[in-house]
């Protein structure tokens, strides 16, 4: 990833650590009582959705990786996390036991995107489950073990909507999120009467608390419409493991400021299944990533693929190329060598060392300016000072031979 957008990668991470606590003073604000946690996600996505559903186009993806979105990375996530901390689990601990979706997403990616885990990935995946197994034991001693699992099976619904974003590939992240949400707010309202009752609904819409809504708006501006829309752009832009190892910053955010603010401290057996876990997340997606594929190499590849299986098209002088063809592929080519060689000084060559690169644009440069040249001659557009380019012939009968007997 370049410079800038390894930036928004950490700014995401920044507003989700933050966004556990902003969750828990909405849950529990203060001279109030608790708010029903499914009436406040589905209060979060009415704010994703309204206005922005009138102003951003829906994406370019089928209706069934919107739903998928919707279903698993919105309403499943976000209503198993707020019922996980409703019921207690707090705010820090939350922060951290959601990263499991990091292994997840690596087991997930292997079996549907065919995306083959490493030795060094399966190991991650092994610690993260140690890791995991130590913060359990050590929360179920002094608290219920339920809320640990109900935010776990939320960072397995947010793996799976990992997963669906990446299948999805070029898309809009911010519309995406928007018209994928806009299928969350009915269901969970629906699921809140049918749990909470109409009761507790009612009296709570009607007794809004400034820091239950304070909340709302934090949530969905800055984590949904903000961090969730550059994080799906990253996502259909950069290999999942290109991108997922920054949400290791998530936890250290929201540790932090849950123990800042919130005054939580863990247990010392929650800080070794912590470090535990955040070791095999790293081990398994921190590490050497091969260069990605640039436009203009796609392009370039692509003409290639096609003359060697279709072979030269001809054209009104018989060539097989065309010069314009040639300038096109030269152009390409340099594109490809000056990104190659930026990445190289971001310190991103992956198998490419950076002294390589400025050898490979001169020889790419070289060699298609050699190739435009030719077929600049050969088109006549491109010949020798005092040389005239031959009429070509509008007729399909062959021209007269005229050379001497």
């Amino acid at each position: 990833m370049n410079i800038r957008h390894s930036a928004l990668a950490v700014l995401v991470a920044v507003l989700w650590g933050v966004n556990f606590v902003a969750i828990d003073f909405g849950l529990h604000p203060e001279g109030a009582g608790d708010v029903p946690p499914l009436l406040f996600a589905a209060m979060r996505f009415v704010l994703v959705v309204l206005p922005c559903i009138f102003f951003i186009r829906k994406p370019d993806v089928s209706w069934t990786i919107i739903l998928g979105v919707g279903l698993f990375m919105g309403m499943g996530q976000f209503a198993l996390l707020y019922v996980g901390m409703a019921m207690g689990m707090p705010a820090g601990l939350a922060s951290l036991v959601l990263q499991a979706q990091v292994l997840l997403t690596v087991l997930i990616a292997a079996g549907v995107l065919g995306e083959r885990p490493s030795g060094r990935q399966l190991t991650g995946v092994v610690l993260g489950i140690a890791g995991l197994a130590v913060v359990a034991a050590g929360r179920s001693m002094v608290a219920p073990v339920l809320p640990f699992i109900v935010v776990l099976a939320a960072a397995l619904s947010w793996a799976v909507g990992n997963v669906i974003v990446r299948k999805a590939e070029d898309t809009s992240g911010l519309g995406l999120v928007v018209w994928s949400g806009a299928l969350v707010p009915l269901p969970l309202a629906g699921l809140s009467f049918l749990v909470d009752g109409s009761d507790a609904v009612i009296g709570t819409l009607a007794n809004l608390q400034p820091a239950t809504v304070l909340s709302a708006i934090y949530t969905a501006v800055f984590a949904s419409l903000v961090g969730s829309g550059i994080w799906n752009r990253l996502l259909s832009l950069y290999p999942s493991s290109a991108v997922v190892p920054f949400t290791l910053l998530v936890p250290v955010v929201g540790i932090s400021t849950a123990g800042l603010v919130l005054n939580e401290v863990p247990s010392p057996a929650e800080v070794a299944g912590g470090v535990l876990l955040l070791s095999g997340v790293a081990t398994a997606v921190l590490g050497p990533v091969g260069p990605l594929i640039t436009p203009g190499q796609r392009r370039w590849h692509a003409q290639r693929r096609d003359v060697a299986f279709a072979g030269p098209a001809p054209l009104a002088g018989g060539l097989g190329f065309s010069a314009e063809g040639a300038r096109l592929d030269a152009a390409d080519a340099l594109d490809a060598a000056e990104e190659l060689r930026d990445r190289a000084a971001d310190g991103e060559t992956g198998r490419f060392e950076a002294d390589d690169v400025e050898p490979g644009r001169r020889e790419a440069g070289t060699g298609f300016r050699r190739e435009a040249g030719d077929d600049l001659r050969a088109d006549g557009s491109l010949l020798p000072e005092g040389h005239t380019a031959p009429a070509k012939s509008t007729s399909n009968v062959p021209e007269p031979d005229t050379r001497a007997k």
